[in-house]
């Protein structure tokens, strides 16, 4: 009974967080782009404090690289949409550099054997993935997160689903082989 009940807990911690993905999944780059910046902030300045305690009087090297993941930390948190905007930026053309590189090396293909049209629909497809990361990068920032949102959900409700299921056949059984009681005679010992 207690297996059920945390399964069921499971399931709806789990619908809950795949409808904030889903409801906020434009937040979630940001905030994700803030905890990894929240990583590279902590441990700098736990090296910067630890130099400033103690450093000086047992000859520690001066933190530069723990002032420089301070640093980029601290500009992780105070400017998050710059820095997903920046990484889509560069996947959009990183996708339209693949999907032109892919057609020209068809197009120079084609001049020693044939090349059927279905092979130009990837590269033709990448170049406008990457077109339209480059003219919306939030949209696409979120789309990971919107995925793992409705990902959840739909584990979620078929796990909470499958738990009443199973539960209600579980009790079915329970409630059968309490109504089948095989009578077995108690032969008396003949001495």
């Amino acid at each position: 009974m207690k297996v059920m009940n945390h399964s069921i807990v499971r399931c709806i911690c789990a619908i809950l967080v795949g409808v904030l993905l889903v409801a906020w999944s434009d937040a979630a780059a940001i905030y994700l782009v803030i905890a990894v910046g929240a990583m590279f902030l902590i441990p700098g300045l736990y090296a910067i404090i630890n130099y400033l305690w103690k450093g000086r009087t047992q000859n520690m090297p001066f933190p530069l690289v723990s002032i420089g993941s301070g640093i980029l930390g601290l500009w992780l948190m105070v400017m998050p949409a710059f820095f997903v905007s920046i990484l889509m930026y560069v996947l959009g053309a990183i996708l339209m550099f693949a999907g032109i590189s892919q057609i020209v090396s068809l197009a120079s293909a084609h001049k020693w054997t044939q090349v059927p049209m279905g092979y130009y629909v990837v590269p033709i497809l990448l170049l406008v993935a990457g077109f339209i990361v480059l003219l919306n990068p939030f949209a696409v920032a979120s789309v990971p997160f919107l995925i793992l949102g409705v990902s959840c959900i739909v584990y979620g409700v078929s796990e909470l689903v499958n738990q009443i299921r199973f539960r209600k056949c579980e009790d079915k059984s329970m409630i059968e082989e309490a109504e089948v009681v095989d009578v077995i005679p108690i032969e008396e010992e003949s001495n």
